[in-house]
């Protein structure tokens, strides 16, 4: 299992927030400061210039930067400081209520589970996306490019892939 750790920035509504739930269920570990987030974790991000692959070494964990998709460029920046390994994830649909449909607009239980898949993890994403009744939709509308993302040999190799769907 990699550990999942999420920053959260307290800008979505409570009601909605996937990563507070992963939290109550102790599938993730919520941090309200950015300096107790490991270092070596890799944090999925954006705005990255190198996407996540199966050769990225996870076994520090992943973080995820829970916060609205409107403040996203202004609080990544904060986090850029902080020398984490950021990882770009690849063309995916949301299947959340909010986002559904939408490419990139992953919550953060999406990002978690696509990285997990990407990473072989497939057993600890599916456990996770269990807590959400639209959950096993996300896998159903992206299963295609998630397996071939998960058997890419590298970052190059999985942009090139994301090209085909885009």
């Amino acid at each position: 299992m990699i550990p999942l750790h999420i920053y959260h920035a307290k800008q979505c509504d409570p009601k909605k927030c996937t990563g507070k739930k992963l939290s109550r269920f102790n599938l993730a570990i919520l941090h309200d400061n950015p300096r107790k987030l490991p270092r070596e974790a890799i944090l999925l991000d954006p705005l990255a210039e190198q996407a996540l692959s199966p050769s990225d070494n996870a076994k520090f964990g992943l973080v995820v930067l829970d916060c609205s998709w409107e403040e996203v460029e202004c609080v990544f920046p904060i986090l850029k400081r902080l020398r984490f390994k950021h990882r770009a994830l690849p063309f995916l649909l949301a299947a959340n209520p909010v986002n559904f449909g939408r490419p990139f607009k992953l919550s953060t239980v999406e990002a978690f589970a696509a990285a997990l898949y990407i990473l072989g993890e497939k057993e600890q994403a599916e456990q996770i996306l269990n807590k959400f009744k639209w959950g096993q939709t996300f896998l159903e509308l992206n299963r295609e490019p998630l397996e071939r993302y998960s058997k890419a040999k590298d970052s190059t190799e999985v942009v090139r892939i994301q090209g085909e769907y885009l």
